[in-house]
């Protein structure tokens, strides 16, 4: 096969996307001389990465400064770079399992901290978890049990296009009909109108959330709007509430918006039953998050050091890293899309990156890589539980893949060390 050679397959193959956290997989994917053909849905996420990733085998080439070199000479040169670093990160992440477990061994063996291009949102609803626990439910368990379903602060599809079908919405339940509120956000205009209903906030995010218990505990609340009390008796009323909530939308301090909806599930569940749904995870956050928890006991925001791993939220945040100078080597992960650029800085950055990526200027080693789930084949976790879901490589994209790279670039850090 030649390097601008198309593959051409008979058939549509069974696909599951890697775009976003809800990793469908009830897709087919064909690759066609101009682009692709997608079968099952038309979601525009998938879609629109889907353009940046032609089914040609890849012409980019690793560079070093902007020239192009080799593998190795690239290699070499982030290899020396790293050796020289007394305090590298490792960020973005977005890779699947096989490539974030070889993120972790490349993390232990510089000491590097650890940290995803999402690491806001997945930090808030990990400190959320860590404070007071909380109640979570599954894509299966609403589809097939809630009757209520209530959206605080987000339009889900505008971020995960799929969510509503893959929730059932629209479809009858055993129980009764299915409601879908809309707290503080745009309704879906292709949700069954008669379904839907929006309301808006009192004050803030915050101030609503605090009625809403109160109303939903019984305590008297004398200012407290009708259309917030009515959804707080709709709450009592309903055999299986979900609150859905997504960090990416979430204000500062979003981890206190999540403690308070995890706080009116607990009151629900005294008398019906009732769980919350977080929204976030993609460009592999939730699978990143999920094996550095499994191999170090601790999640993302850790340094993997001398004295065994030092776990901040706050500290390892790699944009503070970065300003304040605390970082001087940059390792950025980005596999499945052109969509995390790399940050902006003055220290040496490797860059493990899908072929579209924007490569700045400056002391930049560029790598382009396979992207999971086209390019090469691999797992990743499904952001409502512990869900592992294969990846299908579907073309050869002439590309390694971010674990094979980064285990020669572990080979070359240890012929050099």
């Amino acid at each position: 096969m030649t390097a601008l050679s198309a593959p051409v397959s008979t058939a549509p193959a069974p696909w599951t996307c890697p775009f976003c956290a809800l990793h469908c997989d009830s897709l087919a994917l064909q690759p066609r001389r101009n682009g692709w053909q997608l079968q099952g849905s038309d979601c525009p996420r998938a879609l629109a990465a889907l353009a940046h990733c032609p089914p040609q085998a890849s012409v980019a080439r690793p560079l070093v400064r902007g020239e192009a070199v080799s593998l190795d000479d690239a290699l070499h040169t982030a290899a020396t770079w790293l050796l020289a670093s007394r305090a590298p990160l490792i960020g973005g992440w977005a890779t699947d399992v096989a490539g974030a477990r070889s993120a972790y061994r490349l993390a232990d063996r510089l000491g590097a901290v650890s940290d995803h291009a999402h690491g806001p949102a997945l930090t808030a609803a990990l400190r959320a978890q860590q404070d007071r626990g909380g109640y979570t439910t599954t894509l299966a368990e609403v589809r097939t049990r809630a009757d209520l379903i209530v959206c605080v602060g987000t339009q889900p599809t505008a971020h995960y296009p799929e969510f509503f079908r893959r929730c059932g919405a629209g479809e009858p339940l055993a129980s009764g009909p299915r409601r879908i509120v809309f707290l503080g956000a745009t309704a879906d205009t292709t949700l069954p109108a008669d379904t839907v209903q929006t309301l808006p906030l009192t004050g803030d995010l915050f101030d609503t959330l605090a009625q809403l218990e109160a109303l939903v505990a019984g305590r008297p609340l004398a200012k407290a709007p009708d259309p917030l009390r009515a959804l707080a008796t709709q709450l009592r009323e309903a055999r299986y509430a979900v609150l859905v909530w997504e960090g990416a939308t979430l204000p500062a301090h979003g981890e206190l918006i999540i403690e308070a909806l995890n706080r009116l599930v607990g009151l629900l569940n005294q008398h019906t039953r009732a769980a919350t749904l977080g929204l976030g995870g993609s460009d592999g956050g939730y699978t990143a998050q999920q094996v550095h928890t499994w191999l170090s006991g601790l999640p993302l925001r850790t340094r993997i050091g001398p004295q065994g791993p030092d776990h901040d939220p706050l500290r390892h945040d790699t944009r503070r890293l970065l300003d304040q100078g605390e970082a001087d080597a940059l390792v950025w992960i980005t596999s499945f899309g052109p969509g995390l650029p790399v940050p902006d800085t003055t220290v040496p950055r490797i860059v493990l990156g899908h072929p579209a990526c924007p490569v700045p200027a400056g002391d930049v080693v560029f790598i382009p890589v396979a992207t999971p789930g086209l390019g090469s084949a691999g797992h990743a976790f499904r952001f409502d539980g512990n869900v592992v879901l294969p990846l299908q490589r579907v073309v050869e994209q002439g590309l390694p893949s971010v674990g094979t790279v980064i285990d020669q670039l572990l080979s070359a850090l240890g012929a050099r060390a």
